[in-house]
C-alpha cells in the first residue's frame, strides 16, 4: 500500500506520524524497550498530545532480532498468531547517553537516542539495513483506518527475493506485493501461497510476523527502501542474519518450522483423472492398464472432484452411479502397488447432507448476525468449515478417517484461499488475520488425521493454499496454469519463489491445467515435471495420459520417470536435507551460488538438490540459453562436459534438456527404475564428477525412513578414486568393490564406482 504522493508529500487524506527520536530506553529481561514519540521533545509541553510508539527489541534465537512496535496496546487482537520459536538466548545489552544496543550472536541493533530516529542493524562490522527518517510510524487513511508501517533501507545493488509464491520475475525490486491469499491462477500478481518473509543478497532476511494482509512496497514507493505495512495498531518483524541465503533460510525455518519428510513413494509419478473429464472405474482401470502396458511406472492414482456427487462437494461420499464398489476398486488398485489420493476442499455445498449436520452443530462459519455464511461461487449455497473450533476439526477429520479406513492414502487439499472476512469465528479470531491463517488450520487438520491413521512417516498432502508454517505440511503445488510454455515458465518462477520461503517440496500440473497442451508443450513439461520434487499428470477438461498426445510422449515420459527413480538415492537425500535444514529441493540459482552475480536474476533454471543443475526447455524447437557457473560440469544426459562461468545456447530433442552435475559432486544412483521406494543402498552406484585431487566427499545413502542406510567416503589421490564405508552404516553391510582408477584425462575425469552391499 502506498501512502505517499512522491517522496515529500502524503496522498490526499492520509496522515502519517513517524518515530522522531528514542526516549525512555529501558533494559529488562534480556530486551530493550524504547518509547518513540512522533515529534521531537524539546520541552515538557511537547509530551502532550500526539502518538508515542512503544518499540520492544529482543531475540528469539541467536542471530535473530525481533522488533515489535505498538501504538494502541488495547487494540491488538490476540489471535490468530503464527507459532514462532523463542529460545530466549543470551544477549548483550549496552545503553549509554548516545545509543542503546542489543546483540544476539553476530547481529546487533543500535538505536540512536537523539533526534532524528535511527535504528541500525549490523553484523560483522557491516551495516545490513536501517530504519531512519520517516520510516517507522502509524498512518491514517481518509477513512480513519490505522496502519503500522516500517521502511528498511535498500543499499546500492541490493536485491530482494521471496514473499511466497509469486509468478513474476524472481527479484522483487520495483514490485508492490500484498500478502493476501487469493485464487487467481498463475498469471497475475495475486497468489495462493503468501508468506511475509523476504531475504536479500546483503546477508539478511526479514520476517513480518503478522498473519493478515501485509503490504510490501519493494523499492516501489521509495526506491531506496522496502516498506511494509499492516492495518491495526501493532507491527512485529524479525531481522534474520545469514550471512548466506542458505543460512538465512535455516534460521527462518528454525523459527517457523521445517517440512515433514514425505514418504518415498510420493516422489513417483502421480496420474489424475483430471477435473471435468468423464470417468468411472473402467476409465481408471484403462489408464492404469495403459501405463503398465507401456512400461510407464506409476506410483499414485488421484481422483479429482467428481469422485463425489455433483452439487455436494464436499460430502466425502463416492458417487454410487460412477463408483458402485469403491472399497473393491481401491483394493484392486492397491493390489497393483498403487497409492490413492482423493480431492477435497473445506467447503460444504448446500445440497450435501453434511450442510444441515454441520450447521446444526455449529461447525460452519457464521456471519455477525448468527446466520451461516454462504454464497454460490463454487458450490451452490456453499458454506465454510470453521477450523478454529476443535469440535469442527474433529467432525471434518472424522469424515476423512472413514476414507482412510477404506484404503485412501493421501488427500489433495484444494482451495482454502477464498475465505471471507465478514464472519465470526468460534474462537473469536480476528477475521482479517484469519484470512491467510485459515489455510494453515485446514491443512493441519488433514495432515494430523493422516498422521494418526498412517503414521507420521506416511503423510503427504497435495495442497494449494498456504501461509507461514504451511511449509511444515508438504506437498504444495502451483495451482491453475495455462497449457503453454509461458505458463510453464511462470509456474517455475512461482515454485522457486516459494522455495525461498522455506517450502521444501513443490509440484505443478505437468502439461498445464487449463486447456489441452499441444504435444511439444506436454513433452517439454514432462521433463521439467519429473525433475521436480513431486510429479503429477493433471489437467482440467482433458486427460493427461501420454498416448493421447503422440507415441513420442510415451517414450519421453518413460525415460524421465525411470531417470527419476534411478536418481532417488540422491533425490531422497536432498529431501532429508530439506526436512532437516529447511533448504528446498528445487533451489533458485543464487541460493547455491550467492557469490555469482550472474545467478542473481536467473529464474528459468534451478538446482535440484545441491548438485544437479536443471534448465527446462521452454520452446517447441528445443533451443535454450542457460547459464553455467564456474567449473567443469558434466552432462548427465548424453555425456560430455560444459565449462563455466558463461552462457550456453543449445538445441535439445524432446528426450533431453540441460541436466548438469556440479563439479566435485559424488552422485548416488539406484539399481531400480520401476519405482521410487526401494532399498537405495542395495546395488547403489556412486559417480564422482571432477573431484579435485586430494578431495574427500562424504555420501549418505538414505533409508526410506530418512535415516542413513549407508555412508561412504569417496576420495581422490592423483588418478586413483577410492570409496570406503564411513561411520553410520549398519553393522551387517559390507562392500564388494570399493575403489577404482580414474583416467588422467581432464575431459574424462568421471569414474563410476559400483558398490554392492549384502548382509
Amino acid at each position: 500500500m502506498k501512502f505517499k504522493d512522491g517522496y515529500w508529500r502524503m496522498r490526499a487524506g492520509v496522515r502519517g506520524d513517524y518515530a522522531a527520536a528514542a526516549h525512555d530506553v529501558t533494559a529488562r529481561d534480556g530486551s530493550l524497550r524504547v518509547l518513540a514519540p512522533t515529534r521531537e521533545i524539546s520541552r515538557r509541553g511537547d509530551t502532550i498530545d500526539g502518538p508515542v510508539l512503544r518499540v520492544d527489541l529482543s531475540s528469539p534465537m541467536p542471530d535473530v532480532i525481533r522488533v515489535r512496535t505498538v501504538h494502541f496496546a488495547g487494540s491488538v487482537p490476540a489471535s490468530p498468531a503464527f507459532a514462532v520459536r523463542d529460545d530466549r538466548p543470551e544477549v548483550k545489552i549496552a545503553v549509554d547517553a548516545e545509543e542503546a544496543a542489543l546483540t544476539s550472536g553476530d547481529l546487533t541493533v543500535r538505536v540512536r537516542r537523539d533526534a532524528p530516529w535511527e535504528m541500525t542493524f549490523s553484523a560483522g562490522g557491516r551495516e545490513l539495513t536501517r530504519s531512519a527518517g520517516k520510516s517507522l510510524g502509524v498512518m491514517r487513511d481518509p477513512g480513519d483506518r490505522h496502519f503500522m508501517v516500517e521502511q528498511l533501507r535498500l543499499s546500492v545493488g541490493e536485491l530482494v527475493y521471496g514473499l511466497g509464491e509469486r509468478f513474476g520475475p524472481l527479484v522483487r525490486n520495483g514490485q508492490s506485493v500484498d500478502v493476501w491469499n487469493e485464487d487467481g491462477g498463475t498469471s497475475s500478481e495475486i497468489a495462493y501461497k503468501n508468506v511475509p518473509f523476504y531475504l536479500t543478497n546483503r546477508g539478511y532476511g526479514v520476517f513480518v510476523n503478522h498473519p493478515g494482509r501485509v503490504s510490501f512496497e519493494v523499492g516501489s514507493e521509495t526506491v531506496s527502501r522496502v516498506q511494509f505495512s499492516a492495518e491495526g495498531h501493532d507491527l512485529e518483524y524479525l531481522i534474520i542474519h545469514g550471512p548466506s541465503p542458505a543460512d538465512i533460510l535455516r534460521r527462518y525455518t528454525a523459527l517457523t518450522g521445517r517440512p515433514a519428510l514425505p514418504p518415498a513413494w510420493s516422489f513417483g509419478l502421480w496420474l489424475s483423472t483430471s477435473f471435468t473429464t468423464d470417468y468411472d472405474e473402467a476409465t481408471v482401470t484403462s489408464f492404469v492398464d495403459g501405463m503398465a502396458g507401456r512400461d510407464l511406472p506409476l506410483s499414485v492414482f488421484h481422483f479429482d472432484c467428481f469422485w463425489m456427487r455433483r452439487f455436494r462437494w464436499c460430502d466425502f461420499a463416492w458417487d454410487p452411479e460412477v463408483f458402485p464398489d469403491p472399497e473393491g476398486m481401491l483394493r484392486r488398485l492397491k493390489e497393483r502397488g498403487l497409492r490413492v489420493c482423493l480431492w477435497i476442499n473445506p467447503y460444504i455445498g448446500q445440497a450435501s447432507e453434511l450442510f444441515e449436520e454441520g450447521a446444526a452443530a455449529g461447525h460452519l462459519l457464521r456471519r455477525p448476525d448468527g446466520t451461516v455464511w454462504q454464497d454460490d461461487h463454487w458450490q451452490a449455497g456453499r458454506a465454510l468449515v470453521d477450523f478454529t473450533s476443535p469440535a469442527a476439526r474433529e467432525w471434518y477429520a472424522g469424515k476423512l478417517r472413514e476414507l482412510l479406513d477404506m484404503g485412501v492414502d493421501a488427500f489433495k487439499t484444494d482451495f482454502g484461499e477464498r475465505v471471507p472476512t465478514d464472519v465470526v469465528y468460534a474462537d473469536g479470531s480476528d477475521p482479517g488475520r484469519m484470512h491467510n491463517y485459515y489455510s494453515l488450520l485446514y491443512n493441519q487438520t488433514v495432515h494430523d488425521v493422516l498422521a494418526e491413521r498412517r503414521g507420521p512417516g506416511e503423510v503427504v498432502l497435495f495442497a494449494r493454499s498456504a501461509t507461514v508454517g504451511g511449509q511444515r505440511l508438504p506437498v504444495h503445488w502451483g495451482g491453475d496454469c495455462e497449457s503453454t510454455f509461458e505458463a510453464m515458465a511462470e509456474s517455475l518462477r512461482g515454485g522457486l519463489s516459494l522455495g525461498l520461503g522455506g517450502f521444501g517440496f513443490w509440484s505443478h500440473d505437468i502439461g498445464g491445467f487449463e486447456g489441452r497442451p499441444d504435444p511439444a508443450v506436454f513433452k517439454r513439461w514432462v521433463a521439467f515435471g519429473l525433475l521436480s520434487s513431486h510429479s503429477r499428470l493433471h489437467g482440467s477438461g482433458s486427460y493427461r495420459v501420454p498416448w493421447l498426445f503422440d507415441e513420442e510422449s510415451v517414450d519421453v515420459l518413460r525415460a524421465f520417470t525411470k531417470l527419476k527413480a534411478r536418481l532417488m538415492p540422491y533425490l531422497y537425500g536432498a529431501a532429508v536435507q530439506a526436512a532437516a535444514e529447511g533448504l528446498p529441493m528445487m533451489r533458485a540459482m543464487h541460493l547455491e551460488f550467492p557469490g555469482d552475480r550472474a545467478c542473481e536474476h536467473l529464474d528459468a533454471q534451478y538446482m535440484l538438490g545441491p548438485d544437479l543443475l536443471v534448465a527446462p526447455v521452454l520452446s517447441a524447437d528445443g533451443e535454450i540459453s542457460y547459464y553455467v557457473p564456474e567449473g567443469v560440469w558434466t552432462r548427465l544426459l548424453g555425456g560430455g562436459t560444459v565449462s563455466g562461468p558463461g552462457w550456453r545456447t543449445e538445441r535439445h530433442g524432446f528426450d533431453s534438456l540441460p541436466l548438469l552435475v556440479r563439479p566435485g559432486a559424488v552422485l548416488a544412483t539406484g539399481a531400480r527404475d520401476d519405482r521410487p521406494d526401494y532399498d537405495y543402498a542395495d546395488g547403489v552406484t556412486l559417480d564422482a564428477y571432477h573431484l579435485a585431487d586430494g578431495a574427500t566427499r562424504a555420501v549418505t545413502v538414505p533409508a526410506l525412513d530418512g535415516g542413513p542406510a549407508a555412508v561412504f567416503e569417496v576420495s581422490r589421490r592423483g588418478d586413483r578414486l577410492s570409496a570406503r564405508r564411513a561411520g553410520g552404516a549398519p553393522a551387517p553391510w559390507s562392500l564388494r568393490h570399493a575403489s577404482a582408477h580414474a583416467a588422467a584425462s581432464p575431459d574424462t575425469d568421471h569414474i563410476e564406482i559400483t558398490l554392492s552391499v549384502k548382509e
